[in-house]
């Protein structure tokens, strides 16, 4: 199997509620980052330092950048990054935040993001917490939620949304490694029934699924199209010339 690398990042811009793609309120800032692995004894964790060390509100550039260079470092070594939606909003965020958008198309296009496989595969977008539910996992961090993150951040509630990030890290680790050991992946409908998507070799990386042949969607009044995911990705070809 491989070493999965799980990503989470919390943005740090609080936005009015409701929000209907949180991405039109950009730039959002950086609270918070964590990566997990099952061989690392502790998460790696970013967030921004002020002039005594303490967090800042939101990560600068340059630590952004840091934070690129470091998960650059990390797939060098071995280790298969993975997230949940993390090719629309991590790593188009991250990009923004650092700069780094020619680094950070790389790192996202290399990466396996469950969400896009899914919609790659079967048209429409699952939910973590439904897929969590779908393969018996424990859920999501119970209280919390990545909306609520912002504004608990600016609260100095730092302990807190760095726990639930890593949370939400950790729930993407065993739902990448579970599902690739049970060759399938099962999710919770909107009908509250079980679906189920076949998983017989692995979960593929955002490069290897956006060539997948188009999934039947005749039944759907409004499918969402694979392209709008990869959209910021021609920016970062534009900026590699």
């Amino acid at each position: 199997m491989r070493r999965f690398l799980a990503f989470d990042l919390e943005t740090a811009k609080i936005v009015p509620e409701p929000v209907v793609d949180l991405l039109a309120h950009r730039p959002l800032g950086i609270a918070c980052a964590t990566a997990t692995a099952n061989d690392l004894q502790q998460p790696f964790i970013w967030h921004g330092r002020d002039a005594g060390g303490r967090p800042a509100s939101r990560m600068t550039r340059e630590e952004a950048a840091d934070l690129v260079h470091r998960l650059s470092a990390l797939t060098s070594q071995g280790y298969t990054l993975v997230t949940w939606n993390g090719l629309y909003f991590d790593f188009n965020v991250l990009a923004e935040e650092s700069g780094l958008i020619v680094d950070c198309a790389r790192l996202a296009t290399g990466h396996v993001d469950m969400m896009f496989h899914v919609l790659c595969s079967v048209g429409y977008r699952v939910g973590l917490e439904k897929a969590a539910e779908g393969m018996q996992l424990p859920g999501k961090k119970a209280g919390v939620s990545g909306a609520d993150a912002p504004a608990m951040w600016a609260a100095g509630r730092y302990d807190e949304v760095l726990d639930y990030c890593i949370q939400d890290a950790n729930l993407t680790l065993q739902l990448a490694e579970t599902c690739e050991h049970r060759k399938q992946l099962a999710w919770i409908t909107r009908r509250r029934k079980l679906s189920q998507m076949p998983l017989p070799h692995r979960w593929l990386t955002v490069q290897e699924a956006r060539v997948l042949p188009l999934p039947d969607t005749s039944w759907m009044s409004d499918p969402e199209p694979r392209d709008r995911f990869l959209r910021w990705l021609a920016d970062a070809r534009s900026a590699n010339g």
